[in-house]
């Protein structure tokens, strides 16, 4: 089996949840995509590092991250894959706003001024929360390479018309729903 195949079973196994919900957009949907059951998993999380090594490939960038809580284990499973190929990428965290105490940093990690980034998600409808760690790495002098995200429910279009380059492993047609 593929790393693709293997983490598309472990998605559909561990984290379609069916039934109504609120998703964080205030969209209902009829089903949710709980990645954080992969992401936060040990044996699925290294799936998930690999996976989105391969569709970013071809893009030039030295550190991933974006918007916690979602992006967070997406950009750590990434980082730990990449050691495991012998390739260098650092990781750090967006925060939905900048602290008031200590530091005062809105980007937790290593400094972002002036480097090449890919900022993740693990699954996006809207492209809200994504969009918003972009706009922060931009202010922090980030040159932001492209998206990518686990699972895309709608998301491509907003993030394409914001010119960012858009790499998904899987968009809702893969799912079990």
């Amino acid at each position: 089996m593929s790393d693709r195949s293997d983490l598309l079973r472990h998605i559909n196994d561990k984290a379609v949840v069916r039934g109504k919900v609120t998703l964080s957009s205030g969209r209902e949907a009829d089903y949710y995509v709980d990645l954080r059951r992969v992401t936060l998993d040990g044996e699925s999380a290294p799936l998930v590092g690999r996976v989105l090594l391969d569709v970013t490939a071809d893009l030039d960038y030295d550190a991933v991250g974006g918007l916690t809580l979602g992006a967070d284990p997406v950009a750590t499973a990434m980082m730990h894959a990449a050691s495991a190929r012998g390739q260098r990428l650092d990781s750090f965290v967006v925060r939905k706003a900048g602290k008031a105490h200590g530091l005062q940093r809105r980007i937790e990690g290593p400094d972002v001024a002036g480097r090449r980034v890919l900022a993740v998600e693990d699954t996006s409808t809207t492209g809200g929360s994504v969009l918003t760690a972009v706009e922060a790495l931009r202010e922090a002098g980030a040159e932001v390479v492209g998206v990518a995200v686990i699972v895309d429910r709608g998301a491509r279009d907003k993030v394409v018309g914001e010119g960012l380059e858009y790499r998904t492993a899987f968009d809702a047609s893969d799912l079990d729903v």
